[in-house]
């Protein structure tokens, strides 16, 4: 097991070929992403990877993670809120034998707290270890995800009603009349475009709700360091739009081998003044990179807002999954508690909002 921050950071070039080697990984379980967001958000002493090699060192599996007190003590997977999706590494050719090992390892190490593993996107690779835990587990929801085929816009407007790939057509003419073009944005120059994206984030989103973590600095500090590594490895794709001479959006496309998701964007409110559709802008782009990547599943990430359900994606439940030992099953209970005391807030203000909905 590995709690130095320096051993966490020189795992990078076998961390990376393990990577590649997991069919079920998300650019969230990229080196890159998870390094620097410890850099932004870890607390020291609390850091645990615990990995699997083989006779010769080679790296076959690793689960990222950290311990936590509050509100039980656990050990949670990297990456935190901010991340989408969470998972542990495994490697595409094991027969059986480092789950096994990962599994026992991860049944060693946690004594005295639960093992909670949140976003895990079904067929993630630690089911695998689910599947052999020993002692008590639950698997309960998680957040709701929506996805497309990887395909270039022309496809993806087949899977529409045809008024409403008419109108989507419409918009798309409107764009190139304006004159916005957009380009990918080269390793030296991401820097830059991504200060940018978080200035446009901020614009767009001024006197409204905003998930204010976005606008804190330890988010940029993160955003761009771990985007910048991303591009040059090829998990991250960065996409600048221009009217004139004027940067007036910019995308953030991460990928791994076999899935891409649009992360984040900034946009300059002045694109609505001239009615330019700033969803069919994004998508049109991050499509067409997208399917010529290979990459099979377009997310559009967590979050289920209207603006995404005009492109009829598919709906994918993220997964939580609790592990833990005999003498640790009632902290497992508590945390089963305080999911089942949230579920029912919610649907208790979304019978509320549907009542005043009706009154209104």
């Amino acid at each position: 097991m590995v709690t130095d921050e320096r051993v966490f950071a020189g795992l990078a070039p076998e961390w990376g070929r393990l990577y590649r080697r997991c069919a079920t990984a998300t650019p969230f379980q990229s080196h890159a992403w998870l390094h620097s967001w410890w850099l932004s958000y870890g607390v020291s002493g609390r850091l645990r990877l615990v990995l699997v090699r083989d006779a010769d060192g080679e790296l076959l599996a690793a689960a990222p993670l950290m311990r936590v007190h509050r509100p039980v003590p656990a050990w949670v997977t990297l990456g935190g809120a901010i991340s989408d999706y969470g998972d542990v590494l495994l490697d595409d050719r094991d027969t059986g034998r480092a789950a096994d090992a990962l599994t026992e390892g991860l049944s060693r190490a946690a004594r005295g707290a639960v093992i909670d593993f949140r976003e895990v996107r079904p067929g993630g690779a630690v089911e695998r270890v689910y599947a052999r835990w020993r002692g008590p587990r639950r698997r309960v929801r998680d957040s709701l995800c929506l996805e497309l085929p990887a395909r270039p816009m022309d496809e993806l407007l087949t899977r529409l009603p045809a008024q409403r790939a008419q109108r989507v057509r419409a918009k798309l003419r409107k764009l190139t009349a304006l004159g916005i073009a957009h380009r990918v944005v080269g390793p030296e120059d991401v820097d830059a475009a991504l200060r940018a994206l978080l200035e446009l984030h901020r614009l767009q989103w001024r006197g409204r709700k905003v998930t204010s973590e976005h606008l804190r600095p330890r988010f940029a500090e993160h955003l761009v360091r771990s985007v910048g590594r991303m591009v040059r490895s090829g998990d991250a794709r960065v996409t600048e739009f221009r009217l004139e001479d004027r940067v007036v959006a910019v995308d953030v496309t991460l990928m791994s081998p076999r899935l891409a998701g649009g992360y984040l964007y900034g946009a300059d409110p002045r694109l609505r003044e001239l009615k330019a559709d700033v969803a069919t802008m994004l998508l049109d782009a991050c499509a067409e990179r997208t399917a010529a990547g290979g990459h099979r599943v377009l997310s559009l990430l967590r979050g289920d807002e209207p603006y995404k359900h005009p492109w009829r994606p598919g709906t994918v439940v993220n997964q939580r999954l609790l592990l833990a030992r005999r003498r640790t099953a009632v902290l497992m209970s508590a945390v089963l508690a305080a999911v089942a005391a949230r579920d029912r807030g919610k649907e208790l203000l979304n019978r509320w909002r549907r009542r005043g909905d009706a009154r209104s």
